[in-house]
């Protein structure tokens, strides 16, 4: 591994150290503040006595998130595999 950087990231007041590929940094960097940002609203919202509650919560609402997205990408996928096997039976009815 040539090109690996080396950052620190902090969660919850705690810093983390990361050997990463130099293309993930701003993914990871823009997560981490998401995560605390999500934590800080957590904290406000709530009497929140653990910080390992806060993060369950922001574990659970970003997995929410991208399991959401996953299911509305495929619902689309399949309506766009419809729509072309009909465009594709049109042309073949065109055609002959």
């Amino acid at each position: 591994m040539a090109d690996v950087l080396k950052i620190k990231v902090s969660i919850a007041d705690r810093v983390y150290p990361l050997n990463i590929n130099p293309s993930q940094e701003e993914g990871l960097r823009k997560a981490a503040k998401e995560i605390e940002v999500m934590i800080k609203k957590y904290e406000q919202s709530y009497a929140v006595r653990d910080k390992q509650d806060v993060l369950a919560m922001c574990a659970l609402q970003f997995a929410s998130k991208a399991l959401q997205r996953d299911i509305v990408d495929s619902s689309e996928q399949e309506r766009a595999v419809k729509q072309l096997e009909y465009l594709e039976l049109m042309l073949k009815e065109q055609l002959s």
